[in-house]
């Protein structure tokens, strides 16, 4: 047992006596000027080491150095800047004059890919062939370098394109393990926080490099994120998924492939694309199984009834503060910036409490004028399209949208937009509308248009028309009627010609039957203030009891019936009193006029005769 305690006494003070040898006959400030050289010979880059190099042999012998900075041919700004770096070398390899760094660790860097970082290509520069991709360099008669992985704690990046804003990346953590073939495996994480908003996100790839730098390719195998902020869902977006992204230099193009996303309860599938330059070329075709707007934007009010709108309307909404620079700039300003050919399918949509199937899209950006040529789906047992167009290239944005709708629930799309009007039914409509802006509230106030409109089996809460005009005659004459107490008017069919304008809607050529009711009216509608004035033409062919003469005539007028006042507080007239007024004298001028025909040769019948005349 003693000797076997000297053995490793022994040992282990050879391995210090060697340590400390090579630590006292090795100056790590030999290496600088050798790896800025291989750094240069490599990549093109500078590397700069401020301060003396010195050696850390606890846990891992290390070479720390102090403030450093890497910056690109021709660039102005460097790229990465660090307050230290740790270089973890292996023992062996030095004592054959080779610098093997197993892992180099940055802390507190900053990371900057912005313009001003970019490499600048001198004028009539040679280009590298394509199989070139990596420098060869000479073999070194004296120490040869290699690095195998790099570690980045607590650093910055920043990221802007062209003269975008800027957009900052905070506490990144990133491992990356490289092999010999520059193959690496990736692990990061990182926050973003910006404009009351903060994204944090983590991912684990597998980066190909072997064709660097005219290609770049990541297998994203686990990427999760959480957003949470203002105009957001209050439970914030959640998701996970996988991806591929591919980078080609000479194209400058990025391909985002097999995209396996998932937010909150939602789920696409698909491929992505963009061609970086002035201009930027999107091209998207995404496949959602599964797209729920309601756990993705704010929450909107929905208007179920007095009270529930006027808690939402009380309560204080967070809003995303105004940039001041972008305080001048057009609606939908962004859309000028780029081009995009954007195609979406969607088994199942939720918007606004309404359920879609079936939905399709196909659009076209093309520098501020987005051509939306199909935009369609499947809602209850009917079917809605959306197709239009959106124009910002001048100084005012234009809308133009021609919606078509066939036999859809017309009570879902009020109840949706917040418009407390009690109107059930199926709604056919062809209209023609356009604006400034893409909004509920703007459609309210300053969109223009018509429409047709196609109602059947309606129900309309509040006013029974039948039983108006009933009680109305009951109350003036000894006509009597079937007893109803249903609060709604029913038609099994209604039509109408709508006119939009900056609010006020304007109703012509109004239609409605059913087996108990035929009416006709005009009216107009305020959507700013939600209130209406309508004026119907009604008549009401059944419950009567009885028959008469009274009875048909009642069935075959129209009884004038002014509907106004607010939506939810609505108020009527009736002239039921001069209908009946006047078909009295009506029939007392008949029967007087029969009387004076009977007896026209008497004295009486020939005064009667003038008094019918003078009437």
């Amino acid at each position: 047992m003693r000797r076997v305690l000297t053995t490793l006494m022994i040992l282990l003070v050879v391995v210090v006596a060697g340590l400390s040898a090579l630590v006292l006959l090795v100056n790590p400030n030999d290496f600088r000027s050798y790896m800025v050289r291989q750094v240069e010979a490599r990549s093109g880059y500078e590397l700069k080491l401020d301060g003396s190099l010195r050696w850390h042999v606890w846990p891992q012998l290390s070479i720390l150095s102090g403030r450093m900075s890497l910056t690109a041919p021709g660039a102005s700004v460097p790229l990465v800047t660090a307050d230290n770096m740790r270089l973890d070398v292996a023992l062996m390899p030095l004592l054959s004059h080779q610098l093997q760094v197993e892992q180099v660790m940055l802390k507190g860097a900053v990371i900057q890919l912005t313009p001003q970082t970019e490499a600048v290509r001198k004028e009539n520069a040679p280009v590298a062939p394509h199989e070139n991709s990596l420098p060869d360099v000479a073999e070194d008669a004296g120490w040869s370098f290699d690095i195998g992985n790099l570690k980045v704690v607590d650093s910055i990046l920043v990221f802007q394109h062209e003269s975008e804003e800027q957009v900052t990346l905070r506490n990144i953590n990133l491992k990356m393990e490289q092999d010999q073939h520059h193959v690496a495996t990736v692990d990061f994480s990182g926050r973003i926080n910006r404009n009351q908003r903060d994204l944090t996100l983590s991912m684990n790839a597998n980066v190909n490099a072997s064709d660097y730098p005219h290609q770049l390719t990541a297998d994203i195998t686990q990427l999760n994120w959480q957003l949470s902020g203002v105009d957001l869902p209050t439970q914030g977006i959640t998701g996970q998924g996988s991806l591929q992204g591919i980078w080609r230099e000479d194209h400058k193009q990025l391909e985002l492939n097999n995209l396996n996303l998932q937010a909150n309860d939602s789920a696409l599938k698909g491929r992505a694309s963009v061609v970086l330059g002035e201009q930027p070329k999107w091209v998207f075709d995404l496949q959602f199984d599964k797209l729920n707007l309601e756990n993705l934007l704010a929450p909107q009010p929905v208007a179920t009834d007095d009270k529930a709108v006027q808690q939402g309307q009380n309560q204080p909404k967070q809003t995303r503060p105004v940039i001041a620079s972008n305080v001048d700039q057009p609606d939908y300003n962004g859309l000028r910036s780029f081009t995009a050919d954007i195609q979406l399918k969607a088994n199942a949509v939720r918007w606004r409490g309404m359920d879609f199937t079936n939905v399709s899209s196909q659009m076209l950006n093309h520098n501020g004028l987005l051509v939306i040529s199909e935009l369609s789906g499947q809602m209850g047992a009917g079917h809605i399209s959306l197709p239009g167009i959106l124009d910002v290239r001048k100084g005012m944005a234009k809308a133009e949208f021609q919606p078509r709708l066939d036999n859809i629930e017309i009570g879902s799309i009020l109840n949706a937009f917040n418009y407390p009007i009690a109107l059930t039914g199926n709604l056919t409509m062809a209209g023609d509308f356009s604006g400034d802006k893409i909004d509920a509230e703007a459609f309210r106030r300053s969109w223009q248009g018509t429409a047709h409109i196609d109602l059947t089996n309606t129900r309309m809460e509040g006013l029974n028309f039948q039983q108006l005009v009933q009680q109305a005659v009951e109350r003036s004459s000894s006509v009597k009627a079937t007893e109803n107490y249903d609060s709604a008017t029913r038609l099994d069919s209604f039509t109408a010609d709508l006119t939009l304008n900056d609010g006020q809607l304007k109703l012509d050529e109004m239609k409605g039957q059913s087996s108990l009711l035929d009416l006709t009216g005009a009216g107009t509608m305020d959507l700013v203030q939600e209130t209406t004035d309508t004026r119907f033409n009604v008549r009401v062919l059944a419950g009567w009891e009885g028959e008469g003469k009274l009875i048909d005539f009642l069935k075959e007028t129209p009884i004038p019936l002014n509907v106004y006042g607010k939506w939810q507080e609505l108020n009527y007239s009736l002239q039921v009193d001069q209908i009946l007024r006047k078909h009295l004298q009506d029939e007392a001028k008949r029967r007087l006029n029969d009387w004076a025909d009977k007896n026209k040769d008497s004295q009486n019948g020939k005064d009667v005769k003038k008094l019918i005349d003078k009437l």
